[in-house]
């Protein structure tokens, strides 16, 4: 069991960063939030109702990006923005392009994200966060990847989420700068059963 009697309640305009030593169990965490695990025993609640009932609205309002960046390497950057938009809400072009302006990659719209870096095809996936759609956010290891003009960029760009009433889980190894006022953190190093 990685973890055990964890009650945790949070609400729009917080942020919580989940940290720990690796196996702690950070992603699993996450992806317990996120539905794409259940849990051995307890619940998880949205809204203050089971999760297991209201899948379909976790899923409109939830914006999951994983340790992996999750794009297609032979769809160009627009393309991969357009598919994966289609998940909550088709995006227009013009904000595509404004999204991938926001994260640096202006210039790249249809180059195939095989022949992008690391970093570059991070920036493609984290690009989404920069289009309307849902306002929790659960984000793995969201920094892997990035250079420290992006590291920046976006950790202004998660504070400024949440203090337009977004709610970010996230897991990182990187000591962040920028803080919402809703900033907490929870060490499950500390908990490890």
């Amino acid at each position: 069991m990685l973890f055990e009697q964890l009650q945790l309640r949070l609400t729009a305009g917080e942020m919580l960063q989940v940290s720990g030593p690796n196996g702690s169990g950070k992603t699993s965490l996450l992806r317990l939030l996120a539905g794409l695990m259940q849990p051995t025993a307890g619940e998880i609640r949205l809204n203050g109702q089971p999760l297991n009932g209201q899948r379909a609205e976790l899923a409109r309002n939830l914006l999951w990006i994983g340790h992996a960046a999750g794009i297609k390497g032979l769809l160009s950057a627009e393309e991969n923005l357009a598919w994966l938009c289609a998940l909550h809400r088709p995006a227009a072009r013009t904000a595509i392009w404004q999204a991938l302006e926001a994260v640096g990659l202006r210039g790249f719209e249809d180059v195939p994200c095989h022949t992008l870096s690391a970093g570059q095809q991070r920036r493609v996936a984290l690009a989404r966060l920069y289009l309307e759609g849902p306002s929790l956010w659960i984000l793995d290891e969201p920094f892997t990847a990035l250079d420290k003009q992006a590291v920046a960029q976006l950790e202004a760009h998660l504070a400024r989420h949440c203090q337009q009433g977004g709610l970010v889980v996230l897991t990182t190894h990187h000591t962040l700068s920028v803080k919402p006022a809703g900033y907490r953190e929870l060490d499950l190093g500390l908990r490890v059963a």
